[in-house]
């Protein structure tokens, strides 16, 4: 167990798990810290948790805390002096057209549905309920949806699970339609970063960007940024 003293909250303790099998790397285990007890996590601590390099997965906020490794860099995006390179502008330009709604997190087939297409079938719907929906911080669920057609909803492509900083905003977990070549994840993240701008916010944080996982390495192609090292953002533009 382990006391975070520099942390503005000292009710909160966190533990290191068991070593597992990292998801990223290849042969590498992962160890995480977990703050505890989930329900003291509200949006204020929760904020000034992922200012720390925390993430959060249903009620689990967490970090990483492997062994003799560093691989995973928390990332954020300055929201306003944001610039989208010419990928990132035809990723715009083709899907500027989605109708966007944000919601309150909850269960709807279709949304379930399209993650199982997404995910191509791995995880259970228990699974989906508690790691995406499950959350005492504020979070929102957006769906993108192509134009309406008279009264019927147009066809559901993709929805971002996000949580509302008192700085910026986190990018929990987005899944879409899987058709190859649409850069639908790209366009999620750019539109966040207009969303953090609409409401006065100065970041977009992204997760952890990973040098060495091709999966990973999308998030430094959004500058600037800013990484997280030995505690300090530092501004820095990762060129992949």
């Amino acid at each position: 167990m382990t006391q975070l003293n520099e942390l503005p909250f000292q009710t909160l303790q966190f533990y290191a798990t068991a070593p597992y099998a990292c998801s990223y790397l290849p042969g590498r285990e992962a160890r995480s810290q977990v703050a505890t007890p989930s329900h003291l996590v509200r949006s204020d601590s929760y904020s000034a948790l992922v200012a720390q390099g925390f993430r959060r997965s249903g009620m689990f906020t967490y970090r990483p805390y492997c062994d003799g490794c560093h691989a995973c860099i928390a990332l954020r995006v300055l929201a306003s002096k944001f610039k989208p390179d010419r990928s990132q502008r035809r990723a715009r330009a083709r899907h500027q057209h989605l109708q966007a709604r944000v919601l309150q997190p909850s269960f709807d087939a279709e949304h379930y549905q399209l993650y199982l297409r997404y995910q191509t079938g791995r995880h259970s719907g228990e699974q989906y309920t508690q790691f995406l929906l499950q959350s005492r911080v504020n979070s929102r669920l957006v769906e993108f949806r192509e134009a309406d057609t008279l009264a019927t909803p147009g066809r559901l492509v993709m929805v971002c699970i996000l949580d509302v900083l008192d700085d910026g905003l986190s990018a929990v977990y987005t899944f879409y339609d899987p058709a190859p070549g649409c850069n639908l994840g790209t366009y999620a993240i750019l539109w966040q970063i207009e969303q953090a701008r609409a409401l006065g916010l100065s970041h977009v944080y992204l997760g952890y960007w990973i040098q060495e996982s091709r999966k990973m390495r999308y998030k430094a192609r959004f500058v600037p940024h800013e990484i997280l090292v030995n505690g300090h953002w530092q501004t820095m533009e990762i060129r992949t």
